[in-house]
């Protein structure tokens, strides 16, 4: 398989916090180039904390030669300081954006506003048009806080409809639940593309961490070979890169048009299973 047989790669950073941190950026940027993704996208903290570092982090990359996008989110902020971040984003020259309703922070206490991901997209459509391509989050095994996956589909939908180009899911390794997620969105009438995101294995401990937070599934059978590889982290660290190797060429089989990889800003997992993907 070559990078040309899909038509979509994306990778995901956190903005870093110190000097060492923004190094170590700009290393993995450099070194994941040789991909030729689409575009690094930038997240943000929960209710909308850390924003600045988002618009900061995406400044940087683009003036390093990359095209950095943002994750956005409206929590509870004014309508006003929400065009004028679009604003600070369309100088820079940012073409996308992952558009999000973002986790609730314990800053979000009682008698606070909080708008959600499609009230967003149709802010940013009335006060920019399609100035911007917009990427919308979803959960192919259904988000933590849904009442049904077809609760979840609907919510989804609602943004698809407010003018989203894509969905880009939450990280999975059951290739099965993918298929079945956008197979049901199709049925819903959605038509637009789901993106499938994808975790390197490096770390046991951060997975399981990662995973509980998100709500993201470790399959039984895949936590029992992790289990048994996890006092050798080189031999789990090659594991884990012809699992999600394999994932990828299994989701890419299946239709997808690419997909999305969340980094933790470490470029060596993402090119260990980039490498067997690819054939490198």
């Amino acid at each position: 398989m070559e990078r040309s047989d899909f038509s979509h790669l994306s990778f995901e950073f956190f903005p870093p916090k110190t000097t060492r941190e923004t190094s170590n950026l700009l290393r993995s940027a450099s070194r994941l180039a040789e991909f030729n993704p689409d575009f690094y996208s930038i997240t943000h903290g929960a209710g909308g904390s850390a924003r600045e570092g988002t618009l900061e982090t995406v400044r940087l990359l683009h003036q390093n030669g990359y095209n950095a996008i943002p994750h956005i989110t409206w929590g509870d902020d004014t309508r006003q300081n929400m065009v004028a971040l679009l604003s600070k984003y369309a100088e820079i020259g940012v073409t996308d954006m992952v558009v999000l309703r973002g986790d609730i922070g314990d800053n979000m206490s009682e008698g606070k506003s909080f708008r959600y991901a499609h009230e967003l997209v149709s802010l940013i459509r009335e006060e920019t048009g399609d100035r911007f391509r917009l990427h919308v989050g979803c959960y192919p095994e259904m988000h933590p806080e849904a009442k049904s996956i077809n609760d979840d589909i609907s919510r989804l939908k609602e943004k698809t409809d407010a003018g989203a180009d894509s969905c880009i899911t939450q990280y999975f390794y059951n290739a099965d639940a993918y298929k079945a997620f956008v197979d049901s969105c199709i049925s819903a009438g959605m038509k637009k593309p789901i993106l499938p995101g994808v975790m390197p294995i490096a770390n046991l401990q951060k997975l399981i961490q990662f995973s509980e937070k998100c709500g993201a599934e470790i399959p039984r059978w895949l936590m029992m070979q992790l289990l048994s590889r996890e006092h050798d982290p080189q031999q789990l660290k090659a594991y884990g890169a012809d699992v999600v190797a394999n994932l990828c060429r299994r989701l890419l089989s299946d239709g997808a048009l690419g997909i999305h990889v969340y980094t933790l800003n470490l470029a060596r997992p993402t090119q260990e299973f980039m490498g067997r993907l690819l054939g490198t």
